[in-house]
Protein backbone atom coordinates (compact mmCIF):
# COMPACT_ATOMS: atom_id res chain seq x y z
CA UNK A 1 0.00 0.00 0.00
CA UNK A 2 1.44 3.32 -0.74
CA UNK A 3 2.63 5.99 2.14
CA UNK A 4 -0.14 8.42 0.94
CA UNK A 5 -2.78 6.02 1.56
CA UNK A 6 -1.44 6.09 5.63
CA UNK A 7 -2.08 9.46 6.49
CA UNK A 8 -4.32 10.48 8.96
CA UNK A 9 -7.81 11.64 7.51
CA UNK A 10 -7.96 14.70 9.71
CA UNK A 11 -5.55 17.21 11.41
CA UNK A 12 -5.02 18.51 14.49
CA UNK A 13 -7.27 19.38 17.40
CA UNK A 14 -8.04 22.68 17.31
CA UNK A 15 -10.65 23.25 20.36
CA UNK A 16 -10.86 21.79 23.51
CA UNK A 17 -14.29 19.73 22.73
CA UNK A 18 -12.24 17.80 19.78
CA UNK A 19 -8.85 17.51 22.02
CA UNK A 20 -10.45 15.56 24.67
CA UNK A 21 -14.12 14.91 24.27
CA UNK A 22 -15.33 14.57 20.45
CA UNK A 23 -11.69 13.13 19.14
CA UNK A 24 -10.84 11.14 16.40
CA UNK A 25 -7.75 10.30 17.75
CA UNK A 26 -7.26 6.67 17.97
CA UNK A 27 -5.01 7.40 21.17
CA UNK A 28 -7.87 9.63 22.89
CA UNK A 29 -10.35 7.00 22.23
CA UNK A 30 -8.25 4.40 23.41
CA UNK A 31 -8.01 6.42 27.06
CA UNK A 32 -11.76 7.16 26.66
CA UNK A 33 -12.58 3.24 26.64
CA UNK A 34 -10.01 2.33 29.34
CA UNK A 35 -11.38 5.29 31.81
CA UNK A 36 -14.73 3.78 30.95
CA UNK A 37 -13.76 -0.02 31.79
CA UNK A 38 -11.93 1.65 35.33
CA UNK A 39 -15.75 2.99 36.09
CA UNK A 40 -17.36 0.00 35.24
CA UNK A 41 -15.07 -2.42 37.00
CA UNK A 42 -15.28 -0.56 40.51
CA UNK A 43 -18.74 -0.51 40.02
CA UNK A 44 -19.36 -4.27 39.53
CA UNK A 45 -16.53 -5.14 42.31
CA UNK A 46 -18.42 -2.63 44.61
CA UNK A 47 -21.79 -4.36 43.48
CA UNK A 48 -19.95 -8.03 44.06
CA UNK A 49 -19.06 -6.87 47.88
CA UNK A 50 -22.97 -6.27 47.93
CA UNK A 51 -23.85 -9.64 47.16
CA UNK A 52 -21.17 -11.52 49.33
CA UNK A 53 -21.93 -9.41 52.15
CA UNK A 54 -25.62 -10.60 51.87
CA UNK A 55 -24.60 -14.19 51.10
CA UNK A 56 -23.49 -14.66 54.85
CA UNK A 57 -24.75 -11.68 56.84
CA UNK A 58 -28.66 -11.70 54.65
CA UNK A 59 -30.04 -9.68 57.75
CA UNK A 60 -27.42 -7.06 58.18
CA UNK A 61 -28.28 -3.60 56.70
CA UNK A 62 -25.72 -1.87 54.96
CA UNK A 63 -26.08 1.85 55.44
CA UNK A 64 -27.13 4.01 52.52
CA UNK A 65 -28.36 0.98 50.27
CA UNK A 66 -32.34 1.90 50.64
CA UNK A 67 -31.06 5.28 48.97
CA UNK A 68 -30.39 3.12 45.57
CA UNK A 69 -33.52 1.18 46.18
CA UNK A 70 -36.04 1.22 48.91
CA UNK A 71 -37.60 -1.56 47.72
CA UNK A 72 -34.88 -3.83 46.82
CA UNK A 73 -33.50 -2.70 50.12
CA UNK A 74 -35.54 -1.84 52.63
CA UNK A 75 -33.88 -0.32 56.06
CA UNK A 76 -30.85 -1.39 54.18
CA UNK A 77 -32.22 -5.02 54.05
CA UNK A 78 -31.29 -6.58 51.01
CA UNK A 79 -34.14 -8.51 49.10
CA UNK A 80 -33.42 -11.57 47.55
CA UNK A 81 -34.79 -10.15 44.43
CA UNK A 82 -32.30 -7.59 45.01
CA UNK A 83 -29.59 -9.81 45.09
CA UNK A 84 -30.91 -10.85 41.84
CA UNK A 85 -30.73 -7.42 40.59
CA UNK A 86 -27.05 -6.87 41.61
CA UNK A 87 -26.22 -10.23 39.96
CA UNK A 88 -27.45 -9.43 36.75
CA UNK A 89 -25.90 -5.95 36.78
CA UNK A 90 -22.51 -7.03 37.89
CA UNK A 91 -22.37 -10.06 35.37
CA UNK A 92 -23.87 -7.42 32.46
CA UNK A 93 -20.93 -4.61 33.55
CA UNK A 94 -18.20 -7.17 33.80
CA UNK A 95 -18.89 -8.97 30.71
CA UNK A 96 -20.01 -6.25 28.48
CA UNK A 97 -18.00 -2.85 29.47
CA UNK A 98 -14.59 -4.40 31.28
CA UNK A 99 -13.81 -7.36 29.39
CA UNK A 100 -15.27 -6.52 26.15
CA UNK A 101 -13.77 -2.95 26.63
CA UNK A 102 -10.44 -2.52 28.21
CA UNK A 103 -8.28 -5.34 26.83
CA UNK A 104 -9.44 -5.36 23.16
CA UNK A 105 -11.01 -1.81 22.72
CA UNK A 106 -8.62 0.31 24.48
CA UNK A 107 -5.69 -0.73 24.16
CA UNK A 108 -6.23 -2.39 20.91
CA UNK A 109 -7.47 1.41 19.85
CA UNK A 110 -4.32 3.08 21.40
CA UNK A 111 -1.59 0.70 19.85
CA UNK A 112 -2.88 -0.83 17.18
CA UNK A 113 -2.44 1.50 14.73
CA UNK A 114 1.02 2.60 15.88
CA UNK A 115 2.51 -0.98 16.08
CA UNK A 116 1.65 -1.27 12.57
CA UNK A 117 3.41 1.95 11.48
CA UNK A 118 -0.53 3.84 10.70
CA UNK A 119 -1.24 7.43 11.55
CA UNK A 120 -4.58 6.65 12.72
CA UNK A 121 -7.42 4.53 12.29
CA UNK A 122 -9.01 3.81 8.96
CA UNK A 123 -12.09 5.50 9.91
CA UNK A 124 -11.26 7.76 12.91
CA UNK A 125 -14.95 9.20 12.77
CA UNK A 126 -16.47 6.07 12.78
CA UNK A 127 -13.70 4.92 16.18
CA UNK A 128 -15.45 8.24 17.77
CA UNK A 129 -18.89 7.17 17.31
CA UNK A 130 -18.12 3.69 18.31
CA UNK A 131 -16.76 5.35 22.23
CA UNK A 132 -19.69 7.36 22.17
CA UNK A 133 -22.24 4.17 21.10
CA UNK A 134 -20.83 2.20 24.21
CA UNK A 135 -20.86 5.26 26.10
CA UNK A 136 -24.57 5.55 25.65
CA UNK A 137 -24.69 1.94 26.37
CA UNK A 138 -23.44 1.71 29.46
CA UNK A 139 -25.98 5.42 30.57
CA UNK A 140 -28.86 3.16 29.52
CA UNK A 141 -27.93 0.53 31.31
CA UNK A 142 -26.84 2.51 34.50
CA UNK A 143 -30.49 3.75 34.14
CA UNK A 144 -31.73 0.56 35.01
CA UNK A 145 -30.84 1.27 39.16
CA UNK A 146 -32.93 3.95 38.92
CA UNK A 147 -35.88 3.22 37.35
CA UNK A 148 -39.19 2.36 39.90
CA UNK A 149 -38.71 -0.99 39.48
CA UNK A 150 -35.35 -1.40 39.52
CA UNK A 151 -32.83 -3.68 37.65
CA UNK A 152 -33.66 -7.14 35.99
CA UNK A 153 -33.58 -10.12 37.52
CA UNK A 154 -33.05 -12.22 35.03
CA UNK A 155 -28.97 -12.58 35.57
CA UNK A 156 -26.31 -11.67 32.71
CA UNK A 157 -27.50 -13.86 30.22
CA UNK A 158 -31.69 -12.96 30.51
CA UNK A 159 -32.86 -16.20 29.68
CA UNK A 160 -36.49 -16.12 28.23
CA UNK A 161 -39.27 -16.53 28.72
CA UNK A 162 -38.14 -14.81 32.08
CA UNK A 163 -36.59 -11.58 30.48
CA UNK A 164 -39.35 -11.95 27.81
CA UNK A 165 -42.98 -11.34 29.27
CA UNK A 166 -42.65 -7.78 31.02
CA UNK A 167 -43.08 -7.03 34.82
CA UNK A 168 -45.14 -10.46 35.56
CA UNK A 169 -42.02 -12.22 35.74
CA UNK A 170 -40.41 -9.88 39.03
CA UNK A 171 -39.05 -7.20 40.18
CA UNK A 172 -37.25 -5.45 37.35
CA UNK A 173 -38.40 -7.69 34.79
CA UNK A 174 -40.58 -4.27 33.42
CA UNK A 175 -38.91 -1.54 32.65
CA UNK A 176 -35.53 -2.63 33.85
CA UNK A 177 -35.32 -5.54 31.97
CA UNK A 178 -36.27 -3.39 28.51
CA UNK A 179 -33.18 -0.96 29.33
CA UNK A 180 -31.18 -4.18 29.96
CA UNK A 181 -32.22 -5.48 26.34
CA UNK A 182 -31.59 -1.70 24.65
CA UNK A 183 -28.62 -1.13 26.49
CA UNK A 184 -26.86 -4.45 25.19
CA UNK A 185 -28.35 -3.64 21.44
CA UNK A 186 -26.86 -0.19 21.47
CA UNK A 187 -23.00 -2.27 22.26
CA UNK A 188 -23.50 -4.53 19.89
CA UNK A 189 -23.74 -1.48 17.28
CA UNK A 190 -20.69 -0.33 18.62
CA UNK A 191 -19.05 -3.03 18.72
CA UNK A 192 -19.68 -4.04 15.20
CA UNK A 193 -18.22 -0.28 14.32
CA UNK A 194 -15.18 -0.84 16.49
CA UNK A 195 -14.60 -4.74 14.84
CA UNK A 196 -14.68 -2.90 11.03
CA UNK A 197 -12.32 -0.25 12.04
CA UNK A 198 -9.86 -2.66 13.49
CA UNK A 199 -9.95 -4.85 10.38
CA UNK A 200 -9.69 -2.45 7.87
CA UNK A 201 -7.02 -0.37 9.20
CA UNK A 202 -4.88 -3.91 9.73
CA UNK A 203 -5.17 -5.22 6.09
CA UNK A 204 -5.38 -1.37 4.32
CA UNK A 205 -3.00 0.74 6.27
CA UNK A 206 0.23 -1.16 7.47
CA UNK A 207 3.56 0.65 7.06
CA UNK A 208 6.02 -0.31 3.92
CA UNK A 209 7.64 -3.84 5.14
CA UNK A 210 4.66 -4.71 7.68
CA UNK A 211 3.95 -7.65 6.40
CA UNK A 212 1.32 -10.18 8.53
CA UNK A 213 3.84 -12.21 9.92
CA UNK A 214 5.94 -9.34 11.01
CA UNK A 215 3.04 -7.35 13.10
CA UNK A 216 3.70 -8.05 16.67
CA UNK A 217 1.11 -11.02 18.53
CA UNK A 218 -0.63 -8.39 20.30
CA UNK A 219 -1.90 -6.73 17.04
CA UNK A 220 -2.86 -10.37 15.78
CA UNK A 221 -4.95 -10.89 18.89
CA UNK A 222 -6.63 -7.77 18.35
CA UNK A 223 -7.36 -8.54 14.68
CA UNK A 224 -8.46 -11.77 15.47
CA UNK A 225 -10.86 -10.65 18.31
CA UNK A 226 -12.32 -8.50 15.66
CA UNK A 227 -13.16 -11.02 13.54
CA UNK A 228 -14.98 -12.56 16.24
CA UNK A 229 -16.65 -9.77 17.45
CA UNK A 230 -18.22 -9.25 14.02
CA UNK A 231 -19.82 -12.27 13.84
CA UNK A 232 -20.59 -12.75 17.64
CA UNK A 233 -22.53 -9.27 18.19
CA UNK A 234 -23.70 -9.38 14.77
CA UNK A 235 -26.01 -12.11 15.88
CA UNK A 236 -26.43 -10.88 19.72
CA UNK A 237 -28.22 -7.86 18.22
CA UNK A 238 -31.00 -8.88 16.64
CA UNK A 239 -31.53 -11.22 19.97
CA UNK A 240 -31.94 -8.32 22.01
CA UNK A 241 -33.71 -6.31 19.21
CA UNK A 242 -36.39 -9.10 19.37
CA UNK A 243 -36.71 -9.76 22.92
CA UNK A 244 -37.23 -5.95 23.34
CA UNK A 245 -39.91 -6.53 20.71
CA UNK A 246 -41.47 -10.10 22.84
CA UNK A 247 -41.40 -6.98 25.51
CA UNK A 248 -43.32 -4.02 24.10
CA UNK A 249 -44.55 -4.71 20.59
CA UNK A 250 -46.50 -7.92 21.31
CA UNK A 251 -44.66 -10.08 19.18
CA UNK A 252 -43.86 -13.99 20.89
CA UNK A 253 -40.37 -14.89 19.34
CA UNK A 254 -39.22 -16.55 22.72
CA UNK A 255 -42.63 -16.85 24.49
CA UNK A 256 -44.19 -20.23 24.12
CA UNK A 257 -47.92 -20.59 23.88
CA UNK A 258 -50.07 -21.06 27.23
CA UNK A 259 -47.63 -20.03 29.50
CA UNK A 260 -48.87 -18.74 32.60
CA UNK A 261 -47.05 -16.64 35.21
CA UNK A 262 -48.28 -15.06 38.48
CA UNK A 263 -51.58 -16.28 37.53
CA UNK A 264 -51.88 -14.74 34.49
CA UNK A 265 -51.91 -16.48 31.13
CA UNK A 266 -49.45 -14.55 28.49
CA UNK A 267 -50.76 -13.16 25.66
CA UNK A 268 -48.41 -14.88 23.54
CA UNK A 269 -48.01 -18.22 21.26
CA UNK A 270 -45.67 -19.53 19.04
CA UNK A 271 -42.01 -18.83 20.12
CA UNK A 272 -39.64 -20.65 21.87
CA UNK A 273 -37.32 -20.11 25.20
CA UNK A 274 -34.63 -22.32 23.30
CA UNK A 275 -34.42 -19.46 20.81
CA UNK A 276 -32.66 -17.32 23.35
CA UNK A 277 -30.60 -19.49 24.19
CA UNK A 278 -28.94 -20.55 20.40
CA UNK A 279 -28.88 -16.99 19.91
CA UNK A 280 -27.40 -15.47 23.11
CA UNK A 281 -24.85 -18.36 23.30
CA UNK A 282 -23.44 -18.27 19.76
CA UNK A 283 -22.54 -14.62 20.48
CA UNK A 284 -21.74 -15.86 24.43
CA UNK A 285 -18.99 -18.54 24.33
CA UNK A 286 -17.48 -16.56 21.39
CA UNK A 287 -17.55 -13.67 23.55
CA UNK A 288 -15.38 -15.26 26.27
CA UNK A 289 -12.13 -15.02 23.27
CA UNK A 290 -13.53 -12.02 22.95
CA UNK A 291 -12.38 -10.98 26.47
CA UNK A 292 -9.25 -13.69 26.60
CA UNK A 293 -7.50 -13.61 23.11
CA UNK A 294 -6.71 -10.05 23.20
CA UNK A 295 -5.03 -10.73 26.67
CA UNK A 296 -3.34 -13.79 25.26
CA UNK A 297 -1.59 -11.31 22.43
CA UNK A 298 -0.77 -8.56 25.32
CA UNK A 299 1.25 -11.16 27.44
CA UNK A 300 2.95 -12.84 24.79
CA UNK A 301 4.27 -9.13 23.55
CA UNK A 302 4.99 -8.84 27.44
CA UNK A 303 6.87 -12.14 27.88
CA UNK A 304 8.95 -11.63 25.05
CA UNK A 305 10.20 -8.62 26.05
CA UNK A 306 10.98 -9.44 29.76
CA UNK A 307 13.07 -12.59 28.31
CA UNK A 308 14.92 -10.65 26.12
CA UNK A 309 14.71 -13.72 23.25
CA UNK A 310 11.83 -14.55 21.13
CA UNK A 311 8.97 -17.46 22.00
CA UNK A 312 9.78 -20.94 20.61
CA UNK A 313 7.40 -20.31 17.90
CA UNK A 314 5.47 -16.73 17.07
CA UNK A 315 3.64 -18.74 13.94
CA UNK A 316 2.38 -21.37 15.85
CA UNK A 317 1.16 -18.78 18.70
CA UNK A 318 -0.48 -17.03 16.14
CA UNK A 319 -2.43 -20.44 14.50
CA UNK A 320 -3.49 -21.15 17.82
CA UNK A 321 -5.00 -17.83 18.39
CA UNK A 322 -6.51 -18.29 15.02
CA UNK A 323 -8.01 -22.23 15.85
CA UNK A 324 -9.40 -20.55 18.65
CA UNK A 325 -11.17 -18.14 17.23
CA UNK A 326 -12.54 -20.78 14.84
CA UNK A 327 -13.62 -23.50 17.14
CA UNK A 328 -15.21 -20.67 19.36
CA UNK A 329 -18.17 -21.11 16.86
CA UNK A 330 -18.98 -24.71 17.39
CA UNK A 331 -19.51 -25.13 20.82
CA UNK A 332 -21.88 -22.75 22.27
CA UNK A 333 -23.94 -25.49 22.90
CA UNK A 334 -22.25 -26.80 25.72
CA UNK A 335 -24.24 -24.28 27.65
CA UNK A 336 -27.06 -25.91 27.32
CA UNK A 337 -26.09 -29.29 28.45
CA UNK A 338 -29.29 -28.96 30.63
CA UNK A 339 -32.30 -28.01 28.44
CA UNK A 340 -32.63 -31.15 27.52
CA UNK A 341 -30.47 -31.32 24.62
CA UNK A 342 -30.92 -34.75 22.55
CA UNK A 343 -27.73 -37.44 24.25
CA UNK A 344 -26.24 -36.89 20.19
CA UNK A 345 -26.23 -33.18 20.20
CA UNK A 346 -24.61 -33.12 23.69
CA UNK A 347 -21.61 -35.53 21.90
CA UNK A 348 -21.76 -33.67 19.14
CA UNK A 349 -21.08 -29.68 21.42
CA UNK A 350 -18.98 -31.82 23.78
CA UNK A 351 -16.06 -33.22 21.30
CA UNK A 352 -15.41 -29.63 19.52
CA UNK A 353 -15.32 -28.25 23.62
CA UNK A 354 -12.49 -30.61 24.14
CA UNK A 355 -10.53 -29.63 21.16
CA UNK A 356 -10.58 -26.58 21.45
CA UNK A 357 -8.21 -27.13 24.70
CA UNK A 358 -5.63 -28.16 22.10
CA UNK A 359 -4.72 -24.85 20.77
CA UNK A 360 -5.23 -23.37 24.31
CA UNK A 361 -2.77 -25.92 25.74
CA UNK A 362 -0.15 -25.31 22.68
CA UNK A 363 -0.21 -21.80 23.73
CA UNK A 364 0.39 -22.49 27.60
CA UNK A 365 3.32 -24.65 26.74
CA UNK A 366 5.04 -22.35 24.23
CA UNK A 367 4.71 -19.63 27.12
CA UNK A 368 6.18 -22.12 29.47
CA UNK A 369 8.69 -23.85 27.13
CA UNK A 370 9.72 -19.88 26.18
CA UNK A 371 10.48 -19.21 30.07
CA UNK A 372 12.49 -22.19 31.15
CA UNK A 373 15.84 -21.47 31.05
CA UNK A 374 15.18 -17.51 29.97
CA UNK A 375 16.01 -14.76 32.35
CA UNK A 376 13.53 -12.97 33.27
CA UNK A 377 12.95 -9.14 34.10
CA UNK A 378 10.74 -9.93 36.88
CA UNK A 379 9.06 -6.15 36.71
CA UNK A 380 5.07 -5.48 37.52
CA UNK A 381 4.08 -6.11 34.25
CA UNK A 382 5.88 -9.84 34.16
CA UNK A 383 4.55 -10.53 37.17
CA UNK A 384 0.91 -9.97 35.74
CA UNK A 385 1.46 -12.18 32.78
CA UNK A 386 2.61 -15.04 34.66
CA UNK A 387 -0.46 -14.43 37.18
CA UNK A 388 -2.47 -14.47 33.59
CA UNK A 389 -0.91 -18.13 32.67
CA UNK A 390 -1.37 -19.28 36.09
CA UNK A 391 -5.15 -18.69 36.21
CA UNK A 392 -5.60 -19.62 32.81
CA UNK A 393 -4.59 -22.63 33.18
CA UNK A 394 -6.18 -23.28 36.24
CA UNK A 395 -9.69 -21.81 35.50
CA UNK A 396 -9.17 -24.17 31.99
CA UNK A 397 -8.68 -27.19 33.88
CA UNK A 398 -11.92 -27.51 35.51
CA UNK A 399 -13.54 -26.80 32.19
CA UNK A 400 -12.39 -30.42 31.03
CA UNK A 401 -14.98 -31.58 34.02
CA UNK A 402 -17.61 -29.36 32.19
CA UNK A 403 -16.95 -30.22 29.09
CA UNK A 404 -18.46 -33.43 29.71
CA UNK A 405 -22.87 -33.54 29.69
CA UNK A 406 -22.81 -36.35 32.19
CA UNK A 407 -20.88 -34.28 34.55
CA UNK A 408 -21.80 -31.19 34.12
CA UNK A 409 -25.64 -31.40 34.30
CA UNK A 410 -24.97 -32.29 38.03
CA UNK A 411 -22.48 -29.24 38.58
CA UNK A 412 -24.26 -26.98 36.11
CA UNK A 413 -26.66 -24.73 37.98
CA UNK A 414 -23.45 -24.91 41.02
CA UNK A 415 -21.15 -22.20 41.97
CA UNK A 416 -18.20 -24.90 40.33
CA UNK A 417 -19.67 -23.18 37.21
CA UNK A 418 -18.92 -19.63 38.57
CA UNK A 419 -15.34 -20.58 39.93
CA UNK A 420 -14.23 -21.75 36.16
CA UNK A 421 -15.57 -18.67 34.33
CA UNK A 422 -14.51 -16.31 36.91
CA UNK A 423 -10.86 -17.71 36.78
CA UNK A 424 -10.53 -18.17 33.19
CA UNK A 425 -12.86 -15.50 31.44
CA UNK A 426 -12.55 -12.89 34.15
CA UNK A 427 -9.67 -12.88 36.16
CA UNK A 428 -7.22 -13.84 33.83
CA UNK A 429 -8.42 -11.19 31.48
CA UNK A 430 -8.11 -8.72 33.90
CA UNK A 431 -4.81 -9.90 34.88
CA UNK A 432 -3.57 -9.16 31.06
CA UNK A 433 -5.69 -5.56 31.27
CA UNK A 434 -2.92 -5.28 34.64
CA UNK A 435 -0.14 -6.50 32.48
CA UNK A 436 -1.10 -4.22 29.95
CA UNK A 437 -1.39 -1.27 32.08
CA UNK A 438 1.97 -1.33 34.18
CA UNK A 439 3.68 -2.24 31.04
CA UNK A 440 2.16 0.73 28.67
CA UNK A 441 1.47 3.38 30.78
CA UNK A 442 4.83 4.98 30.34
CA UNK A 443 4.12 5.16 26.74
CA UNK A 444 0.52 6.54 26.85
CA UNK A 445 1.26 9.04 29.44
CA UNK A 446 4.96 9.92 29.69
CA UNK A 447 5.50 8.87 33.43
CA UNK A 448 6.27 5.56 34.76
CA UNK A 449 4.21 4.22 37.55
CA UNK A 450 5.30 2.78 40.76
CA UNK A 451 6.59 -0.82 40.85
CA UNK A 452 6.77 -1.15 44.42
CA UNK A 453 3.05 -0.30 44.41
CA UNK A 454 2.51 -2.32 41.72
CA UNK A 455 4.35 -5.45 42.93
CA UNK A 456 2.19 -5.37 45.90
CA UNK A 457 -0.80 -4.83 44.40
CA UNK A 458 0.27 -8.22 42.27
CA UNK A 459 0.79 -9.85 44.91
CA UNK A 460 -1.98 -8.97 47.07
CA UNK A 461 -4.46 -9.69 43.91
CA UNK A 462 -2.85 -13.27 43.28
CA UNK A 463 -3.21 -14.79 46.04
CA UNK A 464 -6.83 -12.87 47.32
CA UNK A 465 -8.16 -14.60 43.39
CA UNK A 466 -7.13 -17.88 44.24
CA UNK A 467 -8.97 -17.08 47.88
CA UNK A 468 -11.76 -15.89 46.44
CA UNK A 469 -12.67 -18.82 43.56
CA UNK A 470 -10.77 -21.76 44.33
CA UNK A 471 -12.94 -22.45 46.63
CA UNK A 472 -16.31 -22.06 44.29
CA UNK A 473 -15.09 -24.93 42.99
CA UNK A 474 -15.44 -26.92 46.30
CA UNK A 475 -18.80 -25.26 47.16
CA UNK A 476 -19.72 -27.13 43.41
CA UNK A 477 -18.96 -30.37 44.36
CA UNK A 478 -21.31 -30.06 47.41
CA UNK A 479 -23.96 -29.34 45.25
CA UNK A 480 -24.03 -25.34 46.23
CA UNK A 481 -26.50 -24.18 43.46
CA UNK A 482 -25.59 -20.56 41.85
CA UNK A 483 -27.79 -17.77 41.93
CA UNK A 484 -29.51 -18.17 45.66
CA UNK A 485 -29.21 -15.07 48.12
CA UNK A 486 -29.25 -17.55 51.25
CA UNK A 487 -28.76 -20.91 52.86
CA UNK A 488 -32.21 -22.40 53.92
CA UNK A 489 -31.51 -26.26 53.25
CA UNK A 490 -29.76 -28.22 55.54
CA UNK A 491 -27.18 -29.62 53.52
CA UNK A 492 -25.98 -25.63 52.82
CA UNK A 493 -24.99 -24.68 56.42
CA UNK A 494 -21.91 -26.45 56.88
CA UNK A 495 -20.80 -23.82 53.99
CA UNK A 496 -21.49 -21.22 55.47
CA UNK A 497 -17.59 -20.82 57.12
CA UNK A 498 -16.55 -21.41 53.18
CA UNK A 499 -18.41 -18.68 52.09
CA UNK A 500 -17.24 -16.31 54.93
CA UNK A 501 -14.12 -17.02 54.17
CA UNK A 502 -15.00 -15.87 50.10
CA UNK A 503 -16.54 -13.07 51.34
CA UNK A 504 -13.31 -11.81 53.63
CA UNK A 505 -11.57 -12.51 50.54
CA UNK A 506 -12.98 -10.77 48.16
CA UNK A 507 -13.15 -7.34 50.55
CA UNK A 508 -9.68 -7.52 50.90
CA UNK A 509 -8.79 -7.91 47.69
CA UNK A 510 -11.41 -5.84 46.08
CA UNK A 511 -9.59 -2.98 48.49
CA UNK A 512 -6.39 -3.64 47.14
CA UNK A 513 -7.49 -2.57 43.47
CA UNK A 514 -7.22 0.75 45.18
CA UNK A 515 -3.66 1.22 45.20
CA UNK A 516 -3.53 0.26 41.90
CA UNK A 517 -6.09 3.27 41.35
CA UNK A 518 -3.69 5.26 43.48
CA UNK A 519 -0.79 4.33 41.96
CA UNK A 520 -2.81 4.87 38.58
CA UNK A 521 -3.88 8.68 39.12
CA UNK A 522 -0.60 9.70 40.95
CA UNK A 523 1.41 8.69 38.38
CA UNK A 524 -0.46 9.71 35.42
CA UNK A 525 0.18 13.52 37.36
CA UNK A 526 3.35 12.93 39.66
CA UNK A 527 5.19 9.67 38.35
CA UNK A 528 8.85 10.00 37.14
CA UNK A 529 9.48 11.17 33.52
CA UNK A 530 9.48 8.37 31.18
CA UNK A 531 12.13 7.69 28.87
CA UNK A 532 10.60 7.04 25.17
CA UNK A 533 11.41 2.98 25.47
CA UNK A 534 11.93 2.17 29.20
CA UNK A 535 11.70 -1.48 28.14
CA UNK A 536 14.12 -1.30 25.55
CA UNK A 537 11.24 -3.23 23.26
CA UNK A 538 11.54 -3.69 19.80
CA UNK A 539 8.34 -3.01 18.09
CA UNK A 540 6.98 0.31 16.46
CA UNK A 541 5.09 1.70 19.27
CA UNK A 542 8.63 2.43 21.11
CA UNK A 543 10.21 4.27 18.20
CA UNK A 544 7.91 7.58 18.50
CA UNK A 545 7.73 9.78 21.60
CA UNK A 546 6.10 9.08 25.14
CA UNK A 547 3.36 9.98 24.80
CA UNK A 548 3.04 10.19 20.86
CA UNK A 549 2.46 13.13 18.86
CA UNK A 550 -1.20 13.37 17.78
CA UNK A 551 -0.37 11.97 13.99
CA UNK A 552 2.04 9.26 15.77
CA UNK A 553 5.04 9.17 13.62
CA UNK A 554 5.40 13.05 13.14
CA UNK A 555 4.52 13.16 9.41
CA UNK A 556 7.26 10.59 9.06
CA UNK A 557 6.81 6.75 7.33
CA UNK A 558 8.18 4.36 9.43
CA UNK A 559 9.59 1.77 7.21
CA UNK A 560 9.93 -2.09 9.09
CA UNK A 561 13.22 -4.43 8.49
CA UNK A 562 12.40 -7.19 10.45
CA UNK A 563 9.91 -8.89 12.18
CA UNK A 564 8.51 -7.46 15.89
CA UNK A 565 10.99 -9.75 18.44
CA UNK A 566 14.68 -9.23 17.47
CA UNK A 567 16.35 -10.09 20.71
CA UNK A 568 19.29 -11.64 21.93
CA UNK A 569 20.47 -11.35 18.56
CA UNK A 570 24.57 -12.57 18.32
CA UNK A 571 26.55 -10.33 16.54
CA UNK A 572 24.05 -7.48 16.67
CA UNK A 573 25.38 -4.20 17.81
CA UNK A 574 23.02 -3.93 21.20
CA UNK A 575 20.92 -6.49 23.32
CA UNK A 576 18.19 -6.05 20.87
CA UNK A 577 17.24 -4.20 16.97
CA UNK A 578 14.36 -2.31 16.36
CA UNK A 579 11.49 -3.04 14.36
CA UNK A 580 12.72 0.08 11.85
CA UNK A 581 16.03 -0.53 11.95
CA UNK A 582 18.14 -1.42 9.02
CA UNK A 583 20.91 -3.05 10.77
CA UNK A 584 20.80 -6.35 9.37
CA UNK A 585 20.28 -9.58 11.38
CA UNK A 586 23.29 -11.67 11.23
CA UNK A 587 22.27 -14.53 9.79
CA UNK A 588 21.86 -17.73 12.66
CA UNK A 589 24.01 -20.63 11.93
Amino acid sequence: MSQEAAIAHHGPPTSFLRKHVFSVDHKVIGKQYFALAIVAVFIGMILSWLMRFHLVWPNAALPGLQWLSKVGAPAGVMTPEYYLSLLTMHGTLMVFFVLTNAPFAAFGNYFLPIQIGAEDMAFPRFNMMSFWTTFAAFVVLMAAFFVPDGPPISGWTAYAPLSAVGSDAGPGQGLGQTLWGLSIAIFCIASLLGSLNFISTTLDLRAKGMTLMRMPVSTWAWFITSCIALLAFAVLLPACLLLVLDRIAGTSFFIPAGLVISDRLQPHSGGSPLLWQHLFWFFGHPEVYIAILPAMGIVSHILINSMRRPLLSHKVVIGSMMAIGFLSYMVWGHHMFVSGMNPFSALVFSFPTLVITIPATVLTLIWLGSLYGSRLQITTASLFSLGFISMFVSGGVSGFFLAQPSIDIYLHATYFVVGHFHLVMGVAAIFGIFAATYFWFPKMSGRMMNETLGKIHFWFTFVGAYCIFMPFHYLGLAGNVRRTSSFVYDYAQPLIPVHKFITIAALCTGAVQFIFLINLLYSRFKGAPAPDNPWNATSLEWTVPSPPPWNNFGGKHPVVYHDPYQYGVEGASGDFIMQNSPEKVPVRS
